[in-house]
């Protein structure tokens, strides 16, 4: 349930908009940051009473967001999508950090055994674009995207070391308007009986970390948190990010961190500005051009359900990625395949707003995109990514479907959408089964390098689990090369007399099978040629969205398996 007391800053006053801003682009970027806050799914109702808007205009605009695939209307509900963090992925591929910067952020992370961020400054608050975490029973880590105050943070006592006389104004007026913290929806809300860090407090710290080059947190955040924080410098002198070190007080205090941490910490900063120093130049990585068609074929299709100039306005933001950090008026309209005078009033409308910052006649975006649904997308699992794509594929098909893991010789069952049928699939998500029985477990035995497939098999000692059950090793070893030319298993009463299933793989950004999902029936249901016929090319679209979801979901964080 969405936390109805925590707020959403309101659109600017009418008054303030510039004449030229897209008006379906404004109202379309508050619906994604609603749903964002809420933790990624709401109400049409509550986008209505929320947003401030008519019904008819949430309904156009999440009609236009589903049909560009960054959310899902289930019912009355709408839901963002993994889509929706190509956005997102674009800003973190313009600045390069995490590419650049993660490998060291993870060496460090096994060497000091804590989690470790890089954090970027986003006005008088900071955002994590990387996170390197240690999984304990206490795990310390926050989304990446995620919008917290400077002032109860170690990077913000960092990065306000060089705030100006505006940026000062500018965080007394936020901290004036909301006290308790209550738009920053990644940390609990300051309370009466917490000691509010005050002004003089906060000028104390950054001017502190000014002198000293690092800063720390000792339970600003929550209670029994502690965080050290240090400066990355571009080649240029100026700084570009933070590293930081998280622990917990029963590990550390504020103190024993600084003094454990901060030369390993001081050597980490060190090849990290090497690494920015000789990163070598990228060649800008093409656009597709062919959104102009689109649009209008869009348009043409679902009429007045599809707001243009939201769907144009909204592809701006992939303009820019890697090599693209920075573009000009036309670069822009020539990487998403706009006219100048379309891309020109929707960056207009994202400079306002604070989504792109322009300087002398060059356009970038600005860490305040990834507030637009990354957040709670980022920390979402391949189950979760699949079920609605299991759930459209059971309707398709009228027939069970499931998402499996391989976990060394048994599959594990790990989402699942079963069908109302008197003789049904009985499966549950947590199952186990033998692979090399499976559908599912010899797609992904097939993908494996041949000696590691060869061992898993041996290992697994195959036993006939009905007279069907193909147990020689020699034969199995076959099976699956023929698995791995086709791309999709079929088996036939080898697991359970009368059950039918057919699997193909999920592959992520690699190409690695990570996953595999199929349809179970009973055999009577349709015949093998039934089922390469008419689920097969179903199922092959399934895995293909799923792994759509993934690669976007997947090229700057981590989707857990389960």
């Amino acid at each position: 349930m969405p936390d109805t007391n925590r707020t959403t800053a309101p659109l600017p006053a009418s008054d303030d908009i510039p004449a030229e801003a897209v008006g379906p682009l404004l109202r379309g970027l508050d619906v994604l940051r609603r749903l964002t806050d809420a933790g990624g799914r709401l109400s049409l109702g509550d986008l209505v009473r929320s947003t401030g808007l008519a019904r008819s205009t949430v309904d156009r605009i999440t009609q236009t967001l589903a049909r560009m695939g960054h959310l899902r209307l289930d019912g009355r509900d709408a839901a963002l999508t993994p889509r929706l963090m190509e956005l997102g992925n674009a800003y973190l591929a313009s600045i390069r950090l995490p590419d650049l910067l993660g490998p060291h952020a993870e060496r460090l992370a096994d060497a000091l055994d804590e989690s470790v961020s890089l954090a970027v400054p986003d006005r008088d608050g900071i955002r994590f674009v990387h996170q390197s975490t240690r999984r304990r029973a206490m795990s310390l880590s926050f989304r990446i995207g995620d919008l917290l105050p400077a002032e109860r943070t170690a990077p913000g006592a960092l990065f306000a070391a060089d705030w100006d006389a505006a940026a000062w104004a500018h965080w007394r007026e936020r901290r004036a308007a909301d006290p308790q913290g209550l738009g920053f929806h990644a940390v609990p809300p300051l309370t009466d009986a917490q000691d509010t860090p005050d002004e003089a407090h906060f000028a104390d710290r950054t001017h502190r970390a000014g002198d000293q080059g690092w800063a720390l947190d000792d339970q600003l955040i929550e209670p029994g948190l502690v965080a050290l924080a240090l400066p990355v410098s571009g080649p240029d002198g100026r700084p570009v990010c933070a590293v930081s070190v998280v622990s917990h007080t029963s590990r550390h205090s504020a103190a024993s961190l600084r003094k454990a941490m901060l030369p390993r910490l001081l050597t980490a900063v060190t090849g990290m500005e090497r690494a920015l120093r000789e990163a070598p130049a990228t060649e800008p990585v093409k656009s597709a051009t062919a959104l102009a068609s689109w649009t209008t074929a869009s348009k043409q299709e679902l009429g007045a359900g599809f707001v243009e100039s939201l769907a144009r306005g909204l592809t701006v933001l992939t303009a820019f990625g890697e090599g693209r950090s920075a573009l000009t008026l036309t670069g822009v309209a020539e990487a998403c395949g706009l006219a100048r005078a379309t891309a020109r009033r929707a960056l207009i409308t994202f400079e306002h707003l604070g989504y792109v910052e322009a300087r002398a006649g060059l356009f970038r975006p600005t860490p305040q995109v990834l507030g637009l649904g990354f957040p709670p997308l980022s920390r979402l699992t391949l189950p979760q990514f699949a079920e609605p794509h299991l759930a459209a594929l059971a309707q398709q098909v009228h027939d069970s479907t499931s998402l499996s893991v391989l976990t060394g010789t048994e599959i594990q069952y790990t989402a699942r959408v079963a069908t109302s049928r008197v003789m049904n699939v009985n499966i549950t998500v947590g199952t186990r089964f033998p692979a090399y029985a499976t559908s599912m477990g010899r797609v992904l035995l097939a993908d494996l390098p041949e000696g590691e497939r060869a061992e898993r098999l041996a290992g697994s000692k195959p036993q006939a689990l009905t007279r069907h059950t193909v147990t020689s090793v020699e034969d199995l070893g076959a099976l699956l090369e023929r698995v791995r030319e086709e791309r999709f298993a079929m088996t036939d009463g080898e697991l359970e007399e009368g059950l039918r299933s057919v699997a193909v793989p999920v592959r992520d950004r690699s190409g690695r099978s990570v996953a595999a999902v199929n349809v179970a029936m009973h055999s009577s249901r349709r015949t093998a040629a039934q089922c390469r016929s008419e689920v097969l090319p179903a199922l092959r679209a399934t895995a293909a969205r799923i792994e759509e979801d993934l690669a976007a979901a997947g090229r700057f964080t981590r989707t857990a398996a389960c």
